[in-house]
């Protein structure tokens, strides 16, 4: 344990290699300080003899406290140990002090030939006990700072993984609820074009899919990708409804490089489309612009009179998304005449 780093940070937090060195010299200097003042009192040579006396009780004190400590750790590691970890510590510092400076003290005395510590023990036993409890608060306090900050960094970790999990789950649903729609208007193109255009449509679709494909897992794309693919869905769209779809896009420069939910704006627009008349006599027109900070999509509320199926997955996936990524939402109004999304745009 004394030679094994990794163990050392295991059981204390931090390496204390120089802590030991340091301490225990501040220690020694302390308790001769305050016990026989040596320096003072005595010449050089003596001093040094009666500091290394202290010096020699204080290396014991703590490598056996230290020690005591570590056995306690790895016994009791939980943070609900902790008031039965440091009862039994601190009762083990007064047992150890004790029993060090009677043994250390009898050894010392059978040495000198019982001239070694004329100062009654009863005086002496209390601040030592003092010393050492402080001193090993300093490894106490050092210790439940680094576990209490690995503790909120894994309750970080496993609030990030299931904030993945759930980003991916409505990741996945954002895509089949694409490839509904467009399965619908792939059937409204059979029913009412050529095979040809059909087939025209697919190709496109499947350059819209690999796009999605290389977009990855990620939870944000900047506004210029997002735009691109949205770009590519309108003009899927186009084929079945030629200019009686219109979108007038009023994007910034200074916007494109800030950050959407993936697929946000391509949901937005197909809700629109599919909830909407379009037609010569009524052609949609949807309107996308970026105003404070936020992209607005907004269209004039045109309701057919028979709905499509609906997933109910558009709005509710975007707005989970935002909530889960940066804690802010999305904005809907709904006039009966206009319908208007406003979207945060985010900065990475």
């Amino acid at each position: 344990m004394l030679i094994n780093k990794k163990k050392r940070i295991q059981y204390l937090g931090f390496d204390d290699t120089l802590f030991i060195v340091i301490g225990v010299l501040v220690l020694s200097f302390i308790t001769d300080y305050i016990f026989s003042n040596s320096f003072a009192r005595y010449s050089f040579g003596i001093a040094v003899i009666n500091w290394s006396v202290s010096l020699f009780f204080s290396i014991c004190d703590w490598f056996i406290i230290r020690w005591i400590m570590i056995f306690l750790r790895k016994k009791y590691p939980n943070f609900e140990d902790n008031v039965k970890r440091i009862i039994l510590f601190f009762i083990a510092i007064v047992v150890t002090v004790i029993v060090v400076d009677f043994i250390g003290g009898t050894l010392l005395s059978w040495i000198w030939g019982g001239n070694y510590n004329p100062i009654d023990r009863s005086k002496i036993m209390v601040p030592i006990i003092v010393i050492s409890t402080m001193t090993m608060a300093i490894y106490e306090a050092i210790y439940y700072y680094i576990r209490l900050k690995k503790s909120i960094r894994e309750e970080e970790q496993a609030k990030q993984v299931i904030v993945q999990a759930q980003l991916d789950t409505l990741r996945n649903q954002a895509q089949p609820h694409f490839l509904f729609n467009t399965l619908n208007t792939l059937r409204d193109i059979i029913d009412q074009n050529s095979k040809e255009d059909a087939k025209e449509f697919v190709d496109k679709l499947s350059d819209v899919y690999r796009f999605i494909l290389e977009s990855g897992n990620a939870n944000l794309t900047t506004l210029r990708k997002e735009l691109k693919f949205a770009k590519a869905y309108i003009h899927i769209q186009s084929e079945r409804f030629g200019d009686n779809l219109k979108v007038n896009w009023n994007i910034t420069d200074n916007a494109l490089e800030t950050m959407i939910v993936p697929m946000s704006l391509q949901l937005l627009l197909e809700n629109a489309i599919k909830h909407n008349v379009i037609s010569k006599a009524k052609p949609l027109m949807i309107g996308v612009s970026v105003q404070e900070n936020h992209l607005i999509v907004e269209n004039r509320i045109q309701p057919k009179s028979t709905q499509l199926p609906s997933t109910k997955v558009g709005l509710q996936n975007i707005e989970k998304r935002y909530r889960l990524i940066s804690n802010t939402s999305i904005e809907v109004r709904n006039d009966n005449q206009t319908f208007i999304v406003s979207i945060p745009l985010l900065i990475e």
